[in-house]
């Protein structure tokens, strides 16, 4: 039977579906399948359930995952109650753990609805998180934000929602503040506790997660964009300035992350925060309203192409004082198309909730799976401890700047990223990206450039090198970030999301160089499969390695395999097994093998084997019987580029395997490519990757 939990709220607003990402997200690192359950849903859409199935890892649909509607709730109760129940039982057969999330309190009274979910959470046997609002529903709001909640206020609300879950013989196993005061959480915290004996957490407010996105105010406006990058309408709200005063009025006035609300008879206004938003010595704002109705003249449409700004300015039928107060009374969601805020929310979860007591509380236990989100979570926690420095040299791509926001909300490095500063940071705030904590170092800088100059030219001398030729290359940023790496400045690299492989390594052959050792840098892909995570290589480097350069790529991706936690039991692949076949080709796959033997005479290893032979039991078993190897292999050798560049690509479609890397291996210090498509998934990851290999040298 499936383990499951029950997040339930005293009330609206509290910020439940924080609580229940969280939970799916510790969930889906312990166990294989994690489905989602909504027992009360509004209809055929629901923001909330949405978002879960997304990062879901069962494979339950959006109608499966619904129990009843509030109309159901009303006809009939008790029978509304048995069909949520067999609904249930019907996902809870096909997971191995099921977060079921409470209704809203958006349709009954508070006190029958949270009864109601009491009485839901008792008949599936379902153990509870109460989720208590840090925050008072009744006080005055503006863009979701109200005034906090005091310590005994809380204790005062959930006193009588402990004894309403327990009348009703709902087991709670916690209780979370949300969006609790930051300046008062160990209070609001201690309070709580004194009304129960079960673990209390706070989870602090944090205003990005409740605030709108500039797209969900113009829809509430009944807006339209009429200038700007429609990429931008992702950026929160965060405020509002009614800019109705003159030019040198309006601009002291300006507030990072607000929108402006401006009357389109006033166009010179318009220009004003367009100019100030440019030249980045103003906060930055998230758009324009244009209100009233009003298009703006021609040659101002002109001029505002002509300045290619970004900035988003959005045309609205409405007046000043009904604009305005829509703006106020918008509310955000944590939506399955906004990565940032669920990042965002889970890095809170997990900073304040102590995971592990909350497991042992639900009795989930590890499972001997593991799936692609485990073992990114793996990778997550491997390079957290590893506390390393890792720098990017692309800092004018937006996915860099994506990937760099998770990273540094997660905790996985520590972050110098390459590029002009005022650029990189004004970038990151249209995004609306948080990259504070990293280190933005231009590659122009003249003292760092002069120290590399030197020793690049040092380390080139015998290629006829000088200083004022090396004084030119290294402001290229593969060259910039490699001698970082080189000089202890950073302990990684990770480039290639905008340049190529030969741009992003050539530099580490230079500077970096192999290991003592190793003849030959190569590369490896983590291929996570549903079910366990396996070790591809070369498929990115090496065209055609003859035996002893495939030795080296055999030892170099064990011990890559044992660096991220896959005992290595090494397959030399070949289209012939055992001694069945000749030729060439088998002959060199065959004294690979003997090399890798005496060279590394404690893995364990054999070949030459056919992919079919490696990697099932029973054809293994077959076609060679007794090997350690056959059937079990965790890391697979192609012999060449152009069949294992094609096999990771093969199974990485067909059997939906995510495919982590290449992986550099072979090098002093650790340097990442990216493909040129990479997403910001890939990106994290291969940060993280770089972390643990930083650590390892």
């Amino acid at each position: 039977m499936a383990r499951s939990v029950y997040v339930a709220s005293v009330e609206g607003h509290s910020g439940k579906s924080i609580v229940a990402l969280g939970l799916l997200h510790t969930l889906t690192r312990e166990v294989g399948r994690v489905g989602v359950f909504r027992p009360i849903a509004r209809g055929a859409t629901d923001p909330v359930l949405d978002t879960l199935l997304a990062r879901a890892t069962a494979e339950v649909g959006f109608a499966e995952a619904v129990g009843v509607t509030y109309d159901d709730v009303h006809a009939d109760g008790d029978a509304a109650l048995a069909r949520i129940v067999e609904r249930y039982k019907a996902v809870e057969a096909r997971c191995d753990a099921v977060v079921v999330v409470g209704s809203d309190f958006t349709d009954v009274s508070s006190p029958t609805e949270l009864s109601f979910n009491a009485r839901i959470a008792a008949n599936l046997g379902t153990p509870v998180v109460l989720v208590l609002g840090g925050r008072d529903p009744a006080g005055a709001e503006q863009l979701g934000q109200a005034p906090a909640r005091s310590p005994g206020t809380l204790a005062a609300v959930a006193e009588p929602a402990l004894r309403e879950l327990a009348a009703e013989h709902a087991a709670v196993v916690a209780v979370v503040l949300n969006r609790a005061d930051p300046d008062r959480l160990t209070e609001g915290v201690a309070a709580v506790q004194a009304v129960t004996d079960r673990p209390v957490w706070a989870i602090p407010e944090e205003p990005v997660l409740i605030a709108p996105t500039f797209a969900t105010v113009a829809a509430a406006v009944d807006g339209e964009l009429v200038a700007g990058d429609p990429s931008l309408m992702d950026r929160e709200a965060m405020g509002v300035v009614v800019a109705a005063m003159s030019m040198v009025n309006v601009l002291p006035r300006l507030l990072e992350g607000s929108v402006v609300v401006v009357p389109g008879d006033r166009p010179d206004v318009v220009l004003a925060v367009m100019t100030a938003h440019a030249a980045g010595t103003y906060p930055s704002p998230t758009g324009i309203l244009l209100n009233g109705g009003i298009d703006l003249p021609e040659p101002v449409l002109q001029l505002i192409a002509g300045l290619g700004s970004s900035l988003p300015i959005v045309r609205t039928p409405l007046g000043t004082f009904d604009t305005t107060a829509r703006v106020i009374h918008t509310r955000g969601l944590i939506a399955s198309d906004s990565p940032r805020k669920a990042e965002r929310s889970i890095a809170l979860f997990d900073e304040a909730v102590d995971t592990r007591q909350l497991l042992d509380g639900l009795d989930v236990g590890p499972s001997t799976v593991v799936t692609p989100l485990m073992f990114e979570h793996l990778l997550t926690e491997r390079a957290r401890a590893a506390d390393q420095h890792v720098v990017l040299p692309e800092g004018d791509d937006d996915r860099v700047l994506r990937a760099a926001s998770t990273v540094l909300a997660r905790r996985i490095a520590r972050l110098t990223i390459l590029g002009d500063e005022a650029k990189v940071r004004g970038r990151a705030s249209e995004l609306g990206l948080d990259i504070a904590a990293a280190d933005v170092v231009d590659p122009f800088d003249e003292q760092l450039r002069t120290r590399f100059a030197q020793e690049y030219a040092a380390l080139r001398a015998h290629r006829g090198v000088t200083v004022e030729a090396a004084y030119d290359v290294v402001p290229d940023v593969s060259y910039f970030g490699t001698l970082m790496v080189h000089l202890g400045l950073v302990g990684g690299m990770v480039s290639g999301a905008a340049h190529t492989t030969a741009h992003t390594i050539r530099p580490a052959f230079e500077v970096i160089r192999t290991r003592p050792g190793v003849s030959v840098v190569s590369s490896v892909f983590l291929m996570a499969l549903a079910d366990r995570v396996l070790v591809y290589g070369d498929c990115a480097v090496n065209p055609l390695p003859d035996a002893a350069q495939l030795a080296d790529i055999a030892i170099s991706s064990a011990a890559t395999a044992a660096e991220f936690g896959i005992e290595p039991r090494v397959a030399m692949l070949s289209y012939s097994t055992g001694t069945s076949g000749s030729g060439a080709d088998v002959d060199k796959v065959r004294e690979a093998t003997r090399l890798v033997r005496e060279r590394a005479p404690e893995l364990v290893v054999d070949g030459p084997m056919q992919y079919d032979a490696a990697a099932d039991p029973e054809v293994g078993a077959a076609k060679m019987p007794g090997s350690a190897v056959a059937g079990r292999a965790t890391v697979f050798v192609f012999p060449d580029l152009n069949t294992g560049n094609n096999t990771y690509k093969a199974v990485q479609r067909s059997a939906g395997a995510v495919a982590i890397g290449p992986v550099l291996q072979g090098l002093n210090k650790p340097v990442n490519d990216l493909s040129r498509g990479a997403t910001v998934r890939d990106i994290v990851n291969t940060i993280a990757i770089t972390a643990v290999q930083a650590a390892g040298r």
